[in-house]
């Protein structure tokens, strides 16, 4: 009987006790974050958008499992098999940091995810050093903000490419948040959009002076986190 694909499989999420490592890896795009979930059914990888947000540690709590599938991919010379969950939801109640083993303890060569959803994985090296590498497709970016409309909004009709009149001032910060824009004190981002535009919305909010409140799950500016 065939397996259905994880985004095909329709399954009622189970809520679980357990606790989230994530670990924060430099990659070729810059940093990103990968865990791994441990409960009584089981240890499962999980690359969820969601854990982008999340600092590097260990995270106690409960955890919405919406399917767990199996999951290959190239690294290096070979083929890397996992078995992953894929997360509906969390709720978090305390962080340790974690151990020199247990960060060893994940692959050093991991694939970023953002690779894996653009099907630009690294494949293995040629057998000859000296044979020319082909060069590298060019990967379009004329758009990178998919979607930035919270979960559960319905999104407006995607904008003609031409809309925007050449020279407009248009706030980056604006076109970067849509409909999140203007922020206020706190805000919480949608995990669900393009996970680029999602990691650029983190990077600016530590500019912008928020921080991630992991069991809000909301970022608030810094200031509003400082005991009184």
């Amino acid at each position: 009987m065939a397996v259905p694909s994880a985004p095909e499989q329709s399954v009622s999420p189970i809520i679980v006790p357990g606790q989230l490592t994530l670990r924060t890896i430099r990659g070729k795009n810059g940093p990103f974050t990968v865990g791994r979930l441990a409960t009584h059914l089981g240890v499962f990888e999980v690359k969820d958008p969601e854990l982008e947000q999340y600092a590097e540690g260990k995270y106690d709590g409960e955890f919405v499992i919406r399917y767990i599938f199996p999951k290959s991919y190239p690294v290096g010379g070979g083929m890397r098999f996992e078995i992953r969950a894929s997360l509906d939801g969390m709720t978090l109640n305390g962080i340790d940091k974690l151990s020199r083993d247990e960060a060893r303890s994940f692959a050093s060569q991991d694939v970023d995810p953002l690779e894996e959803e653009l099907g630009t994985q690294p494949a293995a090296k040629p057998a000859r050093a000296s044979r020319p590498a082909k060069p590298a497709p060019v990967q379009a970016s004329a758009d990178p903000l998919v979607d930035t409309t919270p979960f559960g909004v319905d999104a407006p009709p995607p904008a003609s490419s031409s809309s925007a009149a050449p020279g407009s001032a248009e706030d980056p910060d604006a076109a970067l948040f849509g409909r999140l824009w203007p922020l206020g004190e706190s805000v919480k981002l949608d995990s669900t959009i393009d996970r680029r535009a999602l990691r650029a919305q983190i990077a600016r909010l530590g500019e912008l002076g928020f921080a991630l409140n992991f069991k809000t799950q909301e970022w608030s500016r810094q200031a509003e986190l400082q005991p009184v």
